[in-house]
């Protein structure tokens, strides 16, 4: 049984106090969520969700706003958590309560497709990142409840979960689809663990199984409804099936090679990862180490950056690992250190840990500033001066994605088990875990 052995030791009882690490986690709790609040405000992610878009009108909310501003509350929550601040929590709950005011009668909450293309809900499960937001969202909810107490957005976000589930799944009438953009599946492991409620992983149990299956390809039966030629799907994937992009071009089970947006296979990796560790599905722990040998052995950068084509923002061929012209987005290698912390659980298994390691000084960080004001959407290893940080994306994941995962790395550093503890990181600092308190005096990495 692939029942995890281990769980991480939550960051709020981790405490960083290193030379390497907290000059970091500084500049992200005093600089960086400050900057990309002022960001979403401005560019208006924030007040869309008061819903005053009008038809006719320029600069809709476009199809993933949600998100950066659902990333912006998690990473927000996670520094309340470690640390109080009552300027900081006055403006989450705020920007909380807006998010579940655009809540619609039954359930539904997303902004695009509320105020600009209602009538397009749930058509286009393969490209328009609905599905994707949601579990943004749930991810958020989970984290400013925990912080907070406030259950204003778990609240909405439950009620999201569970008209999702009238709509998707297999019974009569409800659509067999899944989304195009992973991400909702582990978001709603998360909603499992913060309610208890088996429904949830019930439902990411539902998204990860269904992912892939032929005759007829969901994808397909979508497309032909839109009246669309199903052959022409739009994205370049190098590959033999134009569903390897989005990782649906067979059943997770049966796949064994890292293909397509790199973004998205760490996003439905680590759900997998999950639910093997929940359920204790060794066939879904044998997908994982399929995968991850392929990827580690053929397809990572030195830094742990992954995915070295612009085209698909993503993987090509093996060994294909240029420098000047890498990728190596931002996102993907949070990503991986997302997968390697959730399969590091399954059995401790140090070469997790070491690639987790790698990313995390490497692949993730470089994506941010010293300051914590500027970011990298993709990372070369290598320029002739053309490349420089920005303050900004029109395509803005990358920011609020290193925002939360920097607010919650001291999660990262150490696991609790049956008998003991299992540290993964050198870091200096405390750790309470199981009325343990461990002391790590270290320089690492210098």
């Amino acid at each position: 049984m692939a029942k995890a052995v281990a769980r991480p030791v939550p960051f709020t009882h981790v405490h960083l106090d290193d030379i390497f690490w907290a000059p970091k986690l500084k500049a992200n709790r005093e600089r960086t969520l400050r900057a990309e609040y002022d960001q979403c405000k401005s560019t208006g992610r924030i007040d869309a969700f008061a819903l005053g878009w009008k038809a006719g009108e320029p600069d809709p909310p476009h199809i993933f706003w949600d998100s950066d501003v659902a990333k912006w509350i998690e990473a927000a929550a996670y520094s309340l958590a470690d640390q109080p601040d009552a300027e900081l929590e006055k403006l989450v709950n705020e920007v909380a309560e807006l998010v579940a005011s655009a809540q619609q009668p039954d359930g539904y909450l997303n902004v695009h497709f509320t105020v600009v293309e209602p009538e397009k809900r749930w058509t286009n499960l393969r490209d328009q990142h609905e599905l994707y937001c949601a579990g943004h969202l749930m991810e958020a909810a989970v984290a400013h409840h925990a912080a907070t107490g406030n259950r204003v957005l778990l609240d909405a976000l439950c009620r999201y979960a569970d008209y999702i589930a009238t709509v998707f799944g297999t019974g009569e009438g409800q659509k067999r689809g899944y989304p195009g953009h992973e991400e909702i599946e582990l978001a709603l492991v998360k909603l499992y663990h913060a309610t208890g409620e088996q429904r949830y992983l019930d439902l990411a149990s539902y998204f990860v199984d269904e992912r892939g299956r032929p005759n007829p390809h969901y994808y397909d039966v979508e497309a032909e409804a839109r009246g669309e030629d199903v052959s022409r799907f739009g994205h370049w994937h190098g590959g033999k099936s134009r569903y390897e992009y989005n990782q649906s071009h067979l059943p997770v089970r049966e796949q064994s090679e890292a293909l397509g947006h790199a973004v998205r296979a760490m996003y439905l990796y680590s759900a997998m990862a999950d639910l093997a560790g929940e359920l204790g599905d060794d066939t879904l722990k044998q997908a994982c180490e399929t995968l991850w040998a392929e990827l580690t052995g053929r397809k990572m950068y030195v830094t742990g950056g992954i995915g070295p084509s612009s085209r698909n923002e993503g993987f090509t061929t093996p060994f294909d690992l240029p420098n000047e012209t890498a990728y190596a987005e931002t996102c993907a290698a949070i990503g991986l250190v997302f997968w390697a912390q959730r399969l590091l659980q399954l059995d401790l298994d140090g070469r997790y840990a070491d690639v987790m390691e790698r990313a995390l000084y490497n692949g993730t960080i470089s994506g941010v500033s010293l300051d914590g004001e500027r970011f990298f959407y993709v990372n070369p290893l290598a320029s002739a001066g053309e490349h420089h940080r920005q303050s900004w994306f029109g395509c803005a994941c990358c920011p609020p994605n290193i925002a939360r995962m920097m607010a919650s790395l001291a999660g990262y550093v150490a696991s609790t088990t049956a008998d003991g503890v299992a540290l993964h990181l050198y870091a200096e600092g405390t750790i309470d875990a199981d009325g343990r308190r461990l002391s790590v005096t270290t320089r690492y990495p210098w």
